[in-house]
């Protein structure tokens, strides 16, 4: 049987951050990192293209919601503007009695997930082909996520008409945010209130051997959202709830 070497970046990084990885979970990790090189190359995944710069930004970055030990069960999950698959896939790897549903709106990007799939030999996860403000009025995807997880780059007031209304009443959504949050925490509390949820937590993670520090937004569900909700035609980009 081959030994696999471990990425002792990878796993240093993830250690000193309190998100243990197995030699298994490191392997999975590099196979991962690999197709990611190698599609950027044929279409634009990341603008983040070295391995030390992958490790700390994408993969232990996406690591740390799991700190929230949310994470830890069999929850099903959805990542809305996923990407690359971040923090999905990251989180998947980690724990693959997770139900993931990676959702972005560039197909090309679903196609590289279904590889990425299929090449770490991953179960109960799926990559769709769609928008978030679709989507989130479908019976089928309406309130029936234990956690919606996003890193996608809008203010909290539209990301959270975005992902609310994918999560259960008594869910969670978590934003992946930068520092300096509390103003736009103070700033999006009506459109989180509108839309069902309350600000629980708010968790600031230093990645390890960097300056980086990321902000944490923990949001419950504690009611439904409004059937209106989310709106059409880029409303919540354009006149966020207030």
């Amino acid at each position: 049987m081959v030994k696999w070497m471990s990425d002792d970046r990878l796993e240093r990084l993830s250690g000193e951050m309190g998100v243990g990885l197995t030699q298994g979970m490191l392997q999975d990790f590099k196979l991962y990192k690999e197709l990611l090189k190698e599609w950027n190359e044929k279409i634009n995944i990341t603008t983040i293209t070295e391995d030390e710069e992958i490790d700390k930004k994408h993969f232990v970055d996406s690591l740390s919601p799991a700190l929230t030990n949310l994470f830890d069960g069999d929850e099903s999950v959805i990542d809305i503007g996923t990407g690359g698959g971040f923090p999905g896939i990251p989180l998947k790897i980690r724990n693959r009695k997770l139900r993931v549903t990676l959702l972005d709106s560039l197909n090309k990007r679903i196609v590289f997930l279904g590889q990425v799939i299929d090449n770490l030999g991953l179960k109960d996860i799926e990559a769709v082909h769609g928008r978030a403000e679709e989507l989130g009025l479908k019976p089928e995807f309406r309130e029936t996520y234990d956690i919606c997880v996003s890193r996608a780059v809008a203010s909290l007031d539209t990301l959270s008409e975005y992902c609310m209304p994918f999560v259960r009443v008594g869910g969670h959504f978590i934003s992946m945010k930068g520092p300096e949050i509390d103003e736009e925490v103070k700033m999006s509390r009506k459109a989180i209130e509108t839309l069902g949820g309350q600000v629980e937590e708010i968790r600031y993670v230093q990645i390890p051997e960097s300056d980086i520090v990321h902000s944490l937004v923990v949001i419950k569900k504690i009611k439904p959202t409004p059937k209106k909700y989310p709106r059409a035609g880029g409303k919540p980009k354009k006149s966020p709830i207030k």
